[in-house]
């Protein structure tokens, strides 16, 4: 029998996605929206504004900016 993928627990910037969005009130959309609007900006360059400008934490901000530099790559 073949192990359902849906009970895997979830891993990587994903796993902070809940969290994020209890914790600042905003869906997962506005904030990789406002990390588009960082085009060309590097990784660090866009977690410093995000906890400087959207008094994020820094685990929040970087799994934001590296889920988003991560579907850019695709």
């Amino acid at each position: 029998m073949a192990d359902d993928p849906s009970s895997e627990p979830i891993k990587g910037p994903v796993s902070y996605f809940p969290s994020i969005e209890k914790t600042y009130g905003k869906k997962m959309s506005h904030w990789f929206a406002l990390v588009a609007s960082r085009k060309g900006a590097k990784h660090a360059e866009i977690v410093s504004w995000l906890k400087n400008e959207h008094k994020l934490g820094h685990g929040h901000a970087n799994a934001i900016v590296a889920h988003c530099k991560a579907a850019d790559k695709t």
